[in-house]
This record gives C-alpha cells, structure tokens and sequence, in this order.
C-alpha cells in the first residue's frame, strides 16, 4: 500500500477512534455526584451569592479607610486701591483633614464586618437549597425513568397477552369481544406511557435548570434511592437544627447587624471636625491660618434614621423568630412524611404486592384453563401496575422527604457522598 494511503487510512481510524470516545463520553450516565459537582462549579445563583461575599469584603476594605483631606489653591492679583498698598500675585493654599472621633470608625467597621458574615451566611444557604434542589430534582427524573420502565413493561405484557386472544379468536375458542377488549387495554397502556415520557420531559427540563450548568444533548441518569439509616429522634434533630441550620444562624446575624446599625446611625449624631489650614501670600505681607471647623446639630439630630434603624432591628427579631418557627415546623414535616413512606413501602412490599402478583398469576392460569375470561386477566394486570407504581412513588417520596429533612437539617449534600 502506498505510503500516503496508509497516512490517510490512520487518520480516519484516529478519526473514527475520537468519535467513538466523544460519543461514550457524551452517553455516559450522570451520577448524583457528577451532577453536584457540576451545579457548585457552574450555578449562576452560586456565583451571584460568592460576588456578594466578595463586595462586603471590599465593603470591609471601604469601612477601614481614612478620610482624604482637601486641598485648594487659589490665585489672583492685588490691585492698588489704597495708598500703601503694593500690586502684584496673591496665592492662597487651604489645606483640609476631617477627623473621625468617638465610636464613629469602630461602629463602622463592626457594621461591615458584620455585613460581610450575613453574605457569608447567605452564600450557605443559597449552596444548600441550589445542591439539595439537584438532589431532589435528580431523584425525580430517576422515578419517572422507573415508571417509564415499568409502564414500557406493562405494555409489552398487555401486547402479549393481545397476540394469545387474537389466536385464540382465529381458532375460535374465544369472543371476538376478548380480542377489542385487549385492544382497548392497548390503547390504555400507550396512553399511560406517552404521559410518562412528558412526565420524564418536565422533570428532566427542572433537573437541567437546578444544575445550571450546559448539558448538550440526550443525558440519563445513574443512581437509586439512597437507604435510610437509623435517624435520631426528631427532639435531637430539632435542637442540632436549632444550634447550627445556617438559615438561623443567618436570621441571628441579620439581627445582630441591624443592632450594629443602630450604633453607627448614633455615634453619627457626634458632631465630627475638620482641620483647616490657609496660607495667604500677598506682594507685601503673606498670612498663614490654622483653625477647626464644626458642624452644630442644630436642626437635625439624626432622629429619623435612628428611629429607621430600631425598626429594622425589631423586623430582624421579628423575622428570626418566624424562620425558627418555619424551620421546626417543615423539619417535623419531613420527618413525619418519611416516617408515613417507611409504613407504606412495607404494607406494599409485604402485603399489596405479593397479593397482586399471585392473583395475575391465578387469573392467568385460569385464562389459559379456559375458566376465565381475558378481563379477569386485564383487572388483575391493572392491579398489579398500579401496585408496582404505588411501590414506586412510595420509594421516591421516602427519598424526597429525606432529601427535605437534610436540608431542613442543614447537611451538606456534597458530603454524602465524598465520604
């Protein structure tokens, strides 16, 4: 083979070979922790709360700062008006430093400080709502791939049992009516999977807005629902919830901001001066100055933005109290709802279900004996796929109020599952 054959021959198998690998890369399945990952690497929201830590940082810096002073210069020319005086430039220089005395600088550094910890503080929980929101989002697209799965398989059953009634009705051994009735059942079961693929549609669009992050193309997902260890008792979750939930902590340091801004609007009503100092140059005598300039509280005495910020600091109580109730009241909800999926999943698993799987079976047996009819085998179809979904939907609510009471609690998602 010519050499130049044999080059362009390796570039389309180095070719074919990229290919392949960019296309197993773009199917490759996505886990619950790639998907977090990526949403704290690429989440606008994320982005936005570190760009507000970051401006109260440089708020930090704006509070530490010292006032600039002032200069001017003027010049003109003296004109001889009256005898004795001399023509010629006169220069004038002023020169001005405000002061800061008082607790002016120290309440102002400890309101941007304090700033800066709320940013902090909102950053936090802004991460656990956006990672547990992927989480939850996450395990909704994994529970409408299983219906999916299990309503494609009901399906396939029903289509089954349809080709056995159409011989059965070539053979004449059953009713043409079996034959529409299989049909029917048919028509019911497409019906029932074209729902589960715009169910799977939606929740996969919610999913792909929680990570806000660029997913091209066709994505699945690879996970199951997480087991449930042993909780502690909801009085112990409370108090932990209590002590550390960054949303409490947040709604505290709100308030103790507020009671800072108090302090700085006071220490403001403490009149602050100015050093002032003015060299005159005239043709025959130059001048020099030095004096102090002080503002009077006379008509305005700060009243109004102190009054402004008492009632910002009675909001912020107001407000740590509501979210401490809010907060304790969605954890008891979670854990309730948890504890009501736990109960169903086991009256599913050890009663519904097995009762469901041996009527089909007996209702199949008796079909193929000639004893009964293909509806008594359509209903006990139903009533196992209606089982098999109520198990279903139990798992995934179990593994969304899990996901609730962990952000309720305050754990970080991505600590899961980096253990």
């Amino acid at each position: 083979m010519p050499r130049a054959a044999s080059l362009c021959v390796f570039c389309r198998c180095c070719l074919l070979a990229g290919l392949i690998t960019e296309a197993s890369k773009a199917q490759a399945p996505l886990t619950l922790r790639d998907a977090l990952d990526l949403a704290e690497k690429n989440n606008p929201a994320l982005a936005a709360a570190a760009a507000v830590v970051s401006a109260s940082e440089a708020g930090i810096t704006t509070a530490r700062a010292y006032p600039n002073p002032f200069a001017s210069s003027q010049t003109g020319r003296q004109m001889v008006r009256v005898p004795g005086n001399v023509t010629g430039v006169v220069q004038i220089l002023s020169f001005q430093q405000p002061l800061e005395l008082g607790s002016l600088r120290p309440s102002r550094i400890a309101l941007a400080e304090q700033s800066r910890e709320v940013a902090e503080l909102q950053r936090q929980v802004r991460r656990i709502a956006v990672l547990s929101q992927v989480r939850r989002t996450f395990y909704e697209v994994l529970r409408r791939d299983a219906e999916l799965a299990l309503l494609q398989e009901n399906l396939a059953l029903v289509e089954s049992l349809r080709k056995r009634v159409a011989v059965q009705v070539e053979v004449g051994e059953a009713a043409r009516l079996e034959l529409v009735r299989a049909d029917a059942e048919i028509a019911s079961a497409r019906a029932q999977v074209n729902a589960a693929r715009i169910r799977r549609v939606s929740a996969l669009a919610a999913f792909r807005a929680a990570v806000g992050a660029p997913l091209e193309g066709e994505i699945s997902l690879s996970g199951e629902p997480e087991p449930v260890a042993i909780l502690p008792a909801l009085d112990k979750i409370s108090a932990d919830a209590l002590q550390d939930h960054p949303i409490l902590r947040l709604a505290r340091s709100e308030r103790i901001r507020a009671q800072s801004r108090i302090s700085f609007e006071k220490s403001l009503r403490l009149p602050q001066p100015t050093l002032r100092t003015d060299y005159e140059r005239y043709p025959d005598v130059p001048n020099f100055r030095f004096g102090i300039d002080i503002p009077i509280p006379l008509w305005n005495r700060r009243e109004g933005p102190i009054a402004e910020a008492q009632a910002a600091f009675r909001e912020a109580a107001a407000n740590e109290e509501l979210r401490r109730i809010e907060l304790m009241a969605a954890l008891e909800g979670a854990y309730r709802r948890l504890e009501e999926a736990e109960e169903q999943i086991r009256a599913y698993e050890r009663g519904v279900l097995p009762q469901a799987e041996a009527a089909l079976k007996a209702a199949q047996t008796a079909f193929q004996l000639g004893e009964r009819g293909i509806l008594e085998v359509l209903d006990a179809q139903r009533l196992l796929r209606s089982a098999r979904v109520e198990l279903l939907n139990a798992r995934f609510d179990r593994q969304a109020a899990l996901v609730d009471l962990d952000e309720f609690r305050g754990v970080d998602p991505t600590g899961i599952y980096r253990k």
